[in-house]
């Protein structure tokens, strides 16, 4: 299991507590220290079966040149290379099974997906 990470985000850090609580053994990537290549993201929106545009914190001051930028097959470079360039854009946690399946864990009931 491995487990993207910002630690100051509290959805991140009530994962991981969760998988220590049920003694579940994970790998922690901090993404902010360790950014994702432009390939390792689109992977990663394969698995998820999202758009980069899903993936984006749309709050965060980075995602500003984004807001008129088109949301097509197009200019999906350009998403993706905002969040290679601004990681902090990239929603989390993010949690990615053995067996590859792979979801953003924002809310109780995807984290406890991955629970026993």
């Amino acid at each position: 299991m491995e487990i993207w990470i910002n630690p100051a985000c509290s959805k991140c850090r009530a994962a991981t507590a969760a998988f220590d609580e049920a003694g579940i053994p994970y790998t922690v990537r901090r993404y902010l220290d360790d950014p994702p290549t432009a390939q390792e993201l689109t992977e990663l929106l394969a698995r998820l079966n999202l758009e980069p545009w899903d993936l984006i914190r749309p709050n965060e001051p980075e995602a500003e040149p984004l807001r008129t930028v088109p949301r097509d097959a197009s200019h999906r470079t350009t998403w993706i290379e905002a969040m290679t360039t601004h990681p902090i854009l990239i929603q989390r946690p993010i949690i990615t099974a053995a067996d590859n399946t792979t979801a953003i864990a924002r809310d109780p009931e995807t984290l406890s997906k991955f629970l026993p």
